[in-house]
């Protein structure tokens, strides 16, 4: 094999873990002076980004344990400091809902880069962003102040993320193909761009999160235990 050829390779295998990481980088604009008045647009490309290194990577068949490491890495960083951003622009008590939401998603991340991880439980990290980019769209066109609406989405994730059970029944854990991630992603598009949408598609997002909610808590009490004979 040429050298082109090999470095073509190498470009191939790694397409999916540069997409992740291009899910990052842009949120340097986060830094910069009024940089928080891209937080929307910000979350949504994440988004996209993230379903799209998944979707690249079965796709072309480059499915590797660094790939679904680095992608849980990346989508560590990238929602830490939205959740952080959200939260120091508004200040306490937001900040600190939003900070232990940002230690739950460390300790969500860190519990899925384990090999001993038994995968399936809790909520996305991305939901906690979608929930968290609905709040501001409502407040935007609303006229009112998201802050406390946040702080309950931040603490209720920060449980959500952590918990035993599965929780299947969310709409993203419903997309189990490109087209359908797609249309998840251009629902969240138009929530921004066409306000009439906006609580429609939000009531379907968080009415979907609940009920995985209570559905997986109800069936974790009902699950039966196992007892030692005596």
């Amino acid at each position: 094999m040429t050298i082109a050829g090999v470095q073509r390779n190498f470009a191939y295998r790694n397409l999916a873990n540069a997409t992740s990481l291009l899910g990052v980088l842009p949120l340097v604009i986060l830094f910069f002076d009024n940089g928080y008045q891209y937080v929307v647009p910000l979350i949504i490309f994440n988004n996209f980004i993230d379903d799209l290194d998944g979707i690249l990577a079965a796709k072309l068949n480059i499915r590797s344990r660094f790939g679904a490491d680095l992608d849980n890495i990346c989508d560590a960083v990238a929602h830490i400091c939205l959740a952080l951003a959200v939260g120091a622009h508004f200040g306490s008590p937001l900040i600190v809902a939003s900070a232990v939401a940002a230690g739950s998603i460390l300790l969500r991340i860190a519990k899925r880069i384990s090999p001993k991880t038994i995968g399936g439980t809790g909520s996305q990290t991305n939901e906690l962003m979608r929930h968290m980019l609905f709040a501001l769209l409502l407040a935007g066109q609303f006229d009112f102040s998201p802050e406390y609406i946040l702080v309950a989405v931040f603490l209720i994730h920060s449980v959500s993320m952590l918990v035993s059970y599965p929780m299947p029944h969310p709409i993203i854990d419903r997309a189990n193909s490109a087209t359908t991630l797609g249309l998840v992603n251009v629902a969240l598009v138009v929530a921004w761009l066409v306000p009439f949408t906006t609580p429609i598609i939000t009531a379907a997002f968080v009415v979907a999160y609940f009920f995985s909610f209570i559905v997986g808590l109800v069936g974790l009490r009902n699950r039966p235990t196992l007892r030692t004979v005596p």
